[in-house]
């Protein structure tokens, strides 16, 4: 009998976990052995005595495994795990350009001189550079003088970006 060449390869999948999870179930992942990547934000907090940074998932209640098709169940049977995303009772594999661009995007810094751009809420916009390019969505609002909110389907759940006004353009 011969093996399916590809259920030995590893992929890339999102999995779902119980809410504010994220960051146990990474742990709890990765001690199993399993590559997992958990995108997080480093947002300033506020509260009525105080600031503080504090790092939030990027998508909220989401989390990615780099798998072979043997650790499905691994996955399943750790503790905050809800289920895998999928389509049609199928998972999902995630490319892994798409990953690299979550990465990049997050690594990415603002840029210095941003041209005075304007859009209306509603108008859709593309990502025309940096990593995240090629991507579509519906501008939101502005958000202070160099960024804007751009809200991008993504996973199954929308997804609101804070972009540079000068890496997206609008669409027809």
């Amino acid at each position: 009998m011969v093996e399916n060449p590809t259920s030995k390869s590893k992929k890339w999948y999102a999995i779902y976990t119980k809410s504010r999870n994220e960051k146990m179930v990474s742990v709890n992942l990765e001690v199993k052995g399993i590559e997992v990547y958990l995108p997080l934000l480093k947002i300033l907090k506020q509260w009525s005595d105080r600031k503080k940074w504090v790092e939030v998932p990027l998508f909220r209640s989401y989390i990615f495994v780099h798998i072979h098709d043997k650790n499905y169940l691994d996955v399943l049977q750790t503790e905050g795990v809800v289920r895998f995303v999928t389509f049609r009772n199928e998972r999902i594999p995630i490319p892994e350009n798409q990953i690299v661009a979550v990465k990049s995007y997050l690594e990415e810094d603002d840029p210095i001189n941003i041209e005075n751009l304007e859009y209306l809420p509603g108008d859709r916009v593309e990502v025309c550079r940096g990593p995240l390019r090629g991507l579509l969505g519906v501008f939101i609002e502005v958000k202070g003088k160099q960024r804007v909110m751009v809200e991008i389907e993504s996973i199954g759940q929308r997804l609101i970006l804070n972009l540079p006004k000068s890496i997206i353009a609008v669409r027809n």
